[in-house]
C-alpha cells in the first residue's frame, strides 16, 4: 500500500502524541512506585467523619502501595481550600482528594467563583461509599422524634430555632429550610466550620440540633448523646431501622445519596489512576475495614472510575435542580 505523504505526516504526529503519553504514564507510575510519600488531602478538621474515613483507608493503602500515605487536613469553606490545593498540585500521581459529594457537586453550585472546577480540574479515581445525611437532636431536647422537636420547638421557642450545619450553602443548609418550610417555622441554619465543631455545640446544649452525615453522629447516638430522628435516602439506613426517612416524613427528591470517592488532579496519567484504583479496591475488600467503614455509617461499594464518573454527573444534576428551585443565588 502507497500513503501521501500529507496521510504520513498526520499518522507520525498521532503516533508520536501516543508515545509520549505512554512515556508520561509510564513516568507517573514509576514516580508513584518510587517511594515518595501520597497525600490524601481532606477538607475537614482531623476528628470529622471525613478524616476518620481518610485515615482508615490510608492506612491500608500504605501497605498495598508500599509508600508512606499522608492525610493532610485542609480544613476551611466545606472542603474549599482542600479543592483548591489539589487544583494547584502537580499531576504526578502524588496528590490526592478524598471527598464527600459536597465539594465536587455543591460547592461549585452554590459559590461564584471557588476557584476550582471538578469537571476540568479534576479526574474520579473510584468511589467507596454512599451515607446519609441526618437530622439529630441534641440531649438538652426531650425530643425523639422529629414530629416531638417540631413540637417542642413552637411551645418552647415560639416556633424560632437555629440547626447546625457543616458547612455554608451546604445541603444540610438546604435540608433546614426544607424543614422550615414544611412545618411553618422560622429555622435558619448555622453553619460551621467541619461536622466536629457543630457536633460539640450540641453536646455542650449549645444548639438544640445539627444536621450532618451518618458518620458524623453515629457514635453518639449509640451513647444517647444525641438522637438521629430522619435521614435522607430512599429506604431506612441498615444501622438505622427504627429511623424514618424524609421520603416516609412527605419530603419530595431526598431518595439519592450522596457518596465519598477520591479524585486527582487532571492529567494525572492513566496508569497512575488505574494503580490507585485497584489499590483501593483491594483495601475494600479488607473484612476489617469493610466492617470499621460500615460500623461509621457508610455503605461501603468500590466503583471504578467510569460508573463513579456517572454516579457525580448524576447526583450533581439532580441537586441543581434542587437548588434553582429554591431560589437560592450564589
Amino acid at each position: 500500500m502507497v500513503f501521501s505523504m500529507q496521510r504520513v505526516q498526520p499518522m507520525r504526529r498521532a503516533f508520536s502524541v501516543g508515545l509520549l503519553a505512554a512515556a508520561m504514564g509510564m513516568a507517573g507510575l514509576a514516580q508513584a512506585q518510587s517511594g515518595t510519600p501520597v497525600r490524601i488531602l481532606v477538607g475537614f478538621p482531623a476528628g470529622a467523619g471525613t478524616d476518620a474515613i481518610a485515615r482508615t483507608l490510608g492506612e491500608k493503602l500504605k501497605d498495598v502501595l508500599g509508600v508512606p500515605v499522608v492525610v493532610e487536613n485542609r480544613a476551611g469553606a466545606g472542603g474549599q481550600i482542600a479543592a483548591q490545593a489539589l487544583k494547584a498540585a502537580p499531576a504526578d500521581g502524588h496528590t490526592l482528594f478524598l471527598s464527600h459529594d459536597h465539594s465536587i457537586s455543591i460547592l461549585p453550585q452554590v459559590v461564584k467563583n471557588p476557584g476550582f472546577n471538578p469537571a476540568t480540574d479534576f479526574v474520579p479515581v473510584a468511589g467507596f461509599a454512599t451515607f446519609a445525611n441526618v437530622l439529630a437532636v441534641s440531649g438538652g431536647t426531650p425530643a425523639k422524634s422529629i414530629d416531638e422537636y417540631v413540637k417542642w420547638v413552637r411551645t418552647q421557642k415560639g416556633g424560632k430555632e437555629t440547626i447546625g450545619v457543616p458547612a455554608p450553602a451546604s445541603i444540610p443548609e438546604f435540608l433546614v429550610k426544607m424543614i422550615s418550610d414544611k412545618y411553618k417555622l422560622d429555622v435558619q441554619a448555622a453553619p460551621y466550620r467541619g461536622s466536629a465543631p457543630m457536633t460539640a455545640d450540641m453536646l455542650g446544649n449549645q444548639i438544640t440540633a445539627g444536621i450532618a452525615s451518618v458518620p458524623d453522629f453515629i457514635e453518639n447516638h449509640r451513647a444517647g448523646k444525641v438522637r438521629i430522628v430522619a435521614s435522607i435516602g430512599a429506604k431506612r439506613q441498615a444501622l438505622l431501622p427504627n429511623v424514618p426517612t424524609f421520603t416516609e416524613l412527605g419530603f419530595a427528591n431526598l431518595e439519592d445519596l450522596p457518596y465519598y470517592g477520591i479524585f486527582a488532579p487532571v492529567g494525572t496519567p492513566q496508569p497512575v489512576i488505574d494503580r490507585y484504583g485497584d489499590a483501593l479496591q483491594k483495601v475494600l475488600a479488607m473484612p476489617d475495614v469493610k466492617q470499621k467503614l460500615t460500623t461509621m455509617g457508610l455503605t461501603v461499594g468500590y466503583e471504578p472510575q467510569g460508573q463513579f464518573a456517572g454516579r457525580v454527573r448524576t447526583y450533581t444534576q439532580t441537586w441543581e435542580k434542587i437548588i434553582q428551585a429554591s431560589g437560592f443565588k450564589p
